[in-house]
């Protein structure tokens, strides 16, 4: 038997412990699961996944991925190909894929604008934003001026908005950025940006950038908040970021193997371990949340014992309820996408990265 969402009432998870009074039987065994965080591998997988489905232009072929998220009408898909390889910072291709449901790539956009291209959001708008989280390398003299920022594109191309200063990394102290992860933007058109990318190793020095910056809807710093580490509201590289339907910004902090759960405001309220790794993470209207885990069989992960895939549950009551394996002929195994998003057919897409890259979709 699987607890079903009517037994709970909404749990918050305060220092990884779920607050709750225990029942007992069924439902205790069950929430004895989620509190001692097991490691979710065994779940039921209703999906079935294909490779291959987009039709991209000019002879291109995919490169790591990273980046995915859904226009407002529900039904076309953004992606990040990162020029063919895993940089594009010698590269002029459009990096941004917009993508109708039979495959056809309608619009390219952002070539010769970054270096490596990473999170991807598109707010109510249909605006496209994306993070350049690789700052200038001296051996690409292409990628001089790039790198460290967010920049802001309508849908048809064109740059509205920079974040941060293009090849100037800050130190996480103000509106300079340093290889932003992630970017989402809420009702009010306020921006939150997932900063610093390399804080996940744990013998990264103490002054590694990690923390949320906070802009307003015309770009103006206002504030941000965190540091290294692994107490509450700090961070192993806020990987990816999200808003539900509650008004709270869920981070995946993935050197940390938890998605945090702030307010708006940076207070922290709680954290949650049992989705795994998380590199991306999609939240429907819902609060179904889909998170996806692309290091776990990594050698240097610090996640041992945990399998990759995209793990669908809820953020309302805690419960993971699928692992998407993604297992496509390119990944025998299931591939371990590090983007993800989800049409409004239910389609759920994985932006894979390693082994070359692929985007690939999972269908019940």
């Amino acid at each position: 038997m699987r607890l079903s969402r009517s037994m709970l009432p909404l749990l918050v998870a305060v220092g990884s412990v779920l607050s709750l009074a225990l029942p007992t039987g069924t439902v205790a065994q069950h929430l004895d699961r989620i509190q001692n965080i097991y490691p979710e591998n065994g779940l039921p997988n209703p999906y079935s996944s294909e490779d291959g489905w987009v039709n991209l232009p000019d002879g291109r072929t995919w490169g790591s991925t990273a980046g995915t998220d859904i226009d407002p009408d529900g039904v076309h898909i953004w992606a990040i190909d990162r020029c063919g390889s895993n940089s594009c910072a010698a590269s002029d291709l459009d990096p941004i894929l917009k993508i109708d449901p039979r495959g056809n790539v309608l619009a390219t956009l952002g070539g010769g604008i970054l270096n490596f291209p990473h999170g991807l959001h598109v707010d109510r708008d249909g605006n496209v934003w994306v993070t350049d989280a690789a700052g200038p390398n001296p051996n690409i003299p292409s990628s001089a001026g790039k790198g460290h920022a967010v920049f802001k594109f309508s849908p048809q191309g064109e740059l509205l908005l920079t974040l941060g200063r293009p090849g100037s990394p800050g130190d996480g102290r103000g509106p300079l950025l340093n290889t932003p992860n992630d970017v989402v933007t809420d009702g009010e058109g306020n921006i939150y940006v997932g900063d610093g990318h390399g804080g996940q190793n744990l013998t990264a020095p103490p002054e590694t950038v990690a923390r949320i910056a906070k802009y307003d809807r015309d770009g103006n710093f206002i504030t941000s908040w965190g540091r290294l580490g692994s107490g509450p509201g700090e961070f192993r590289t806020p990987h990816a970021i999200d808003i539900d339907s509650q008004g709270r910004l869920i981070v995946g902090d993935r050197g940390n193997n938890r998605l945090q759960i702030l307010e708006l405001d940076g207070t922290y309220i709680g954290e949650l371990r049992q989705f795994g790794r998380p590199s991306g993470i999609y939240i429907a209207d819902d609060d179904i949340i889909y998170v996806a885990d692309s290091e776990s069989l990594f050698g240097n992960s610090q996640n041992p014992g945990w399998i990759t895939g995209i793990r669908v549950g809820s953020l309302r009551d805690g419960i993971v309820d699928y692992l998407i394996s993604g297992t496509v002929a390119a990944y025998p195994n299931g591939s371990n996408p590090e983007g993800v998003s989800v049409d409004a057919a239910g389609n759920v897409y994985g932006a894979v990265v390693s082994q070359g890259g692929a985007f690939v979709r999972s269908a019940r």
